[in-house]
């Protein structure tokens, strides 16, 4: 299992709550996993039902088994003025930029730049070890920016070729990109099973692909429960309005005659199913896409009472059965 997990997907799809959920899961029998933001959303914080986030690695759940996940909300002005304090040893010449502007002034008008220091943090955490030789985190988990712009922001080497060809950020953007490329890191997508969503994570893993960074596996979120399969939907297509009316009578539902309480609900029965059947074949035109992908695949439900903290925990168990983690 890769250390980095990277999360993405197309706005809307849940990919926070996907990686909330994977950070607990990958927690889970005494790990100790970090959660990284960097869209400064605090997306986290709501989820975990916590204030929110500053800027520095905090405790924020305990996995099943006596696991810990943290959490880090990376701040790019932040972690440029760290940046300045490793390699120029700046110190309070570094705030005195931050009062004049100068650090916003530089992570706006360098986005490349601002990229390198988000991935670059997480990234740290990665290599980070204790004195005793240990790696701090097992894992780190991060909560990336949505499929459109996800190479782009991972591969940062090609971002900041031409504003820097030596020095500091330079060699940053490379030893970032060490690990990007490696087997330390998956990036996994997030999708529903809809044709929008499906198509921008074909197009995201073909520009992950392109761009030979890892792609990890696709997590398909918020999937509706499974009430009639193709057989029973055939069945109901075939079977004549009578017959239906005959089966809802003897099963208590009104008389069969004409004009009776049974007959009153086929229609609406049928509307239904009608409806169902649309759906269904939708979804599984969207699983063939996916499956013609050739990653893993992971489904998760759609959680009837919504997203709570408990919903988090109940994801990170399916995520654990699934083998994700």
């Amino acid at each position: 299992m890769s250390r980095l997990q990277v999360v993405s997907g197309k706005g809307g799809t849940g990919k926070t709550t996907v990686a909330a959920a994977l950070a607990l899961a990958l927690a889970t029998e005494g790990k100790r996993a970090l959660l990284v933001e960097v869209e400064g959303r605090q997306g986290i914080a709501q989820l975990f039902e916590t204030e929110a986030l500053p800027y520095e690695e905090r405790k924020i759940a305990v996995a099943p088994g006596g696991g810990e996940v943290y959490a880090l909300a990376i701040d790019a002005e932040l972690a440029l003025l760290d940046y300045l304090q490793m390699f120029y040893k700046l110190g309070s010449a570094g705030r005195a930029l931050k009062k004049l502007g100068a650090i916003d002034f530089a992570t706006t008008i360098a986005p490349g730049v601002r990229d390198v220091l988000l991935t670059g943090k997480a990234c740290e955490a990665v290599r980070r070890k204790d004195r005793k030789g240990r790696f701090v985190y097992d894992y780190v988990v991060m909560d990336a920016p949505p499929t459109g712009r996800i190479t782009r922001f991972l591969n940062v080497n090609d971002e900041v070729a031409g504003l820097a060809k030596v020095g500091p950020i330079h060699n940053q953007a490379q030893a970032v990109m060490r690990v990007l490329k490696s087997r330390e890191t998956a990036v996994h997508l997030v999708t529903l099973l809809e044709e929008m969503p499906v198509q921008e994570t074909v197009d995201g893993i073909a520009e992950l692909r392109t761009a030979r960074l890892p792609v990890g596996r696709v997590v398909v979120n918020m999937v509706r429960p499974q009430v009639l399969d193709a057989t029973d939907l055939e069945l109901a297509r075939d079977t004549p309005r009578t017959a239906l009316a005959r089966s809802l009578s003897g099963a208590g539902l009104g008389g069969a005659r004409r004009g009776g309480h049974a007959e009153r609900l086929v229609d609406p029965l049928l509307a239904q199913a009608g409806e169902y059947a649309e759906r269904y074949t939708l979804e599984q035109e969207q699983r063939a896409v996916l499956g013609e992908l050739g990653l893993p695949t992971h489904e998760l439900p759609l959680l009837a009472e919504g997203m709570d903290l408990a919903g988090l925990y109940e994801l990170a168990t399916e995520l654990r059965k699934q083998g994700i983690a």
